[in-house]
């Protein structure tokens, strides 16, 4: 298999009309596949069942508390320690929301705009301009958090060690400039992990703004399908050392550990920011759902034994990311019409087709019944400025499934390569 761009114009044009053959062939199953999202298989849920029937003993008292009651909004002292076990950090430092890491992301930026932050100097919706910093590709929902906001998002570029840091050290000199998300573990949707010096430089930033704030989303900390765990940074202690305790907020949760949409999450902070946060949130709540909390230390219990359950999970899905590698692998790498970063965990495969071509082959994959998250979808306001990632989400599907989805997604990247190439 030789480079397409390598083809003369009369093997360009047979090449071609084979992908155009291959793609009505593809149309005539009447597939009817998703792979928009990132979301747990059946089997995946099925390995936390045993969670439902906690507590065995009938006992709803832990840590001296009856967790059917009312109190500790900050979370049950062993769900915080499970958590701190689980991310490095420690248990005073740990606050234990709901089901929803997104949740308690969206409220810290909220209470930002409506409080400010423990070193604002006013809410920022009082300011004229607010500008947030957006390693790109990236998590579509940062992105939606800040539209609601109405905040100015600055694509940041991508690199092998994590966010292009000449750029974010350049930019945070600005004032308007009060954050950055990241993704430093298995990153959505490239799979790259932050290096250790992306992540000193990251602690070490000088922000203009007082208030500068990192959203440190490690979604994917115990995430790993290949290999064994990789140890990971604690971007608190990092902080602290670079004498900017203050500036991180750190989220996790057993969504893609135990139920997706029945999981618990929490954020790290410093001290003084946990007192500060506690005190805002506690207008609102009174105490989240602790009985939840208390089946979740009865299941998980502490690192090893997740770890221990995260490998079910990777035996479920590296046989998925293997279809989608191989299939790359042998289908587009070879022809130099695509190219992608080969991640070791997380949930998602980064893909670049040609320059101009994400949108055309998203559209054919439409057309022959395959369904992708968004074209754009992993850039601040939808707009990709080459016009070429697709996110692929292996793991919900079948592996049948995902198999015939991958034949499609080959041969549409195919023919909308060829298209371009003869329209130039």
């Amino acid at each position: 298999m030789v480079s397409l761009k390598s083809l003369s114009r009369m093997e360009l044009n047979a090449f071609y009309q084979k992908a155009l053959a291959d793609y009505e062939v593809c149309k005539e199953k009447k597939l009817k596949l998703d792979m928009s999202r990132g979301k747990p298989s059946k089997e995946q849920l099925d390995l936390s069942n045993r969670l439902l029937a906690l507590p065995t003993d009938g006992s709803f008292v832990i840590d001296g508390m009856d967790v059917r009651n009312y109190g500790m909004l900050e979370g049950l002292p062993s769900c915080r320690a499970l958590f701190a076990d689980v991310l490095g950090v420690k248990p005073a430092e740990v606050f234990v929301g709901g089901n929803s890491s997104l949740s308690l992301m969206y409220g810290v930026i909220a209470k930002a705009h409506t409080h400010g932050l423990l070193h604002s100097e006013m809410p920022w919706s009082k300011l004229e301009k607010v500008k947030f910093l957006c390693p790109s590709p990236g998590y579509d929902r940062h992105f939606t958090i800040c539209e609601s906001f109405g905040m100015e998002m600055i694509p940041i570029p991508m690199t092998p060690e994590g966010p292009d840091m000449d750029a974010v050290e350049a930019l945070v000199s600005d004032a308007a400039v009060k954050g950055m998300w990241c993704v430093p573990k298995y990153s959505n949707p490239e799979g790259i992990i932050y290096s250790d010096s992306t992540i000193a430089r990251i602690a070490a930033l000088k922000p203009a703004a007082p208030d500068f704030v990192v959203m440190w989303d490690n979604a994917y900390c115990v995430h790993e399908f290949e290999g064994g765990f990789v140890p990971f940074k604690n971007i608190l202690s990092e902080c602290a050392n670079a004498n900017n305790p203050d500036m991180v907020f750190e989220f996790a949760s057993t969504s893609k550990v135990t139920f997706a949409g029945g999981g618990v999450s929490c954020f790290a902070c410093s001290v003084d920011n946990m007192k500060y946060v506690k005190k805002l949130l506690s207008a609102e709540a009174i105490s989240f759902d602790k009985i939840n909390q208390m089946k979740h230390v009865l299941f998980l219990k502490g690192r090893e034994t997740t770890l221990a359950h995260m490998q079910k999970h990777a035996q479920i899905l590296k046989p998925k990311f293997d279809a989608v590698m191989d299939a790359l692998d042998r289908e587009l790498i070879p022809l130099g019409v695509a190219d992608y970063n080969r991640p070791m965990g997380g949930y998602f495969i980064s893909l670049n087709t040609l320059p101009g071509c994400a949108k055309r082959t998203h559209k054919l994959m439409m057309d022959a019944g395959v369904i992708m998250t968004p074209v754009g979808a992993t850039y601040p306001y939808g707009l990709d400025p080459e016009d070429k990632n697709l996110r692929i989400a292996p793991s919900f599907p079948p592996i049948d499934e995902l198999q015939s989805a991958m034949d499609v997604l080959c041969v549409c990247v195919k023919l909308a390569a060829a298209e371009k190439l003869l329209g130039e």
